[in-house]
């Protein structure tokens, strides 16, 4: 007999980056999505260990429920350990996520892998999480014209074949991060083309300048700090965006620039 917890392995919270974001936790874990269809229907909407599903995923399919149930999952584990609370963060109107008031915070899922990302908002004013499976050369040309300014663009074309898979999931999952972290902050919809890589080097640290004025003290020609890592087969990327008063003013990869 199919069980609930047979759906989802342990949960993971290694931490994949370089470097580790302080007051911040991530717990990660892989999930079946063939045994969570063999749920009875029932089972599949009335909760997991206490995660109910929206009314508006009753009658999604399956792969779209396991994703919610299994990030939920990860963002209640990470919110134990972020100060021992239980609290599982609902679905707001926009489909984002209801952290509590105190917390922010992001979730993940791709390919049987859901992952959460939380902090207190004293010491982050948002974060960004996404994870990609890696694109391969031509697929990546082709979404390249959609994720990328005509900057990025110009960039992508000096590149070895080799690492064009490789710096366009970058850009692709990068951004993603960034409305993540952005859009509870702005409260406004933007696009791939609203920012753009400063500068591409590779797997690590990633300066990102916005291209359009966003409102709330985000201008065009603001500038973040990203990271991407490879972890596990998947394409991992961060944003952090530092509480008022706790940014720090100088550029920590000013060679980018050039």
């Amino acid at each position: 007999m199919t069980t609930f917890s047979s759906f989802y392995g342990p949960f993971d919270s290694g931490w994949p980056w370089a470097s580790p974001l302080p007051g911040a936790h991530l717990v990660a874990l892989g999930f079946d999505v063939t045994l969570f269809g063999e749920l009875t229907a029932d089972c599949q909407t009335s909760g997991h260990h206490g995660i109910d599903l929206p009314s508006r995923l009753h009658g999604a399919v399956a792969k779209r429920r396991a994703e919610f149930i299994a990030g939920r999952l990860c963002a209640r584990s990470a919110l134990r350990r972020l100060d021992g609370r239980d609290a599982t963060p609902g679905m707001n109107d926009d489909r984002s996520p209801s952290w509590p008031e105190d917390c922010v915070g992001a979730i993940t899922h791709n390919d049987g892998w859901a992952a959460a990302l939380v902090a207190h908002r004293q010491a982050y004013q948002g974060l960004g999480l996404d994870a990609e499976r890696l694109l391969g050369t031509e697929e990546a040309r082709r979404l390249a014209r959609r994720v990328l300014t005509p900057r990025e663009a110009t960039c992508l074309k000096r590149l070895d074949p080799s690492s064009v898979g490789l710096m366009v999931s970058s850009a692709f999952s990068l951004k993603e991060s960034l409305f993540k972290a952005l859009y509870p902050v702005v409260g406004r919809m933007f696009h791939f083309q609203s920012a753009e890589l400063v500068a591409w080097h590779g797997i690590g640290t990633v300066r990102l300048r916005l291209l359009e004025d966003l409102g709330s003290g985000w201008a065009a020609g603001r500038e973040v700090d990203g990271e991407v890592c490879l972890h596990e087969g998947r394409l991992l990327s961060l944003i952090a965006l530092p509480a008022p008063g706790l940014e720090h003013n100088e550029c920590t990869n000013c060679d980018a620039r050039a």
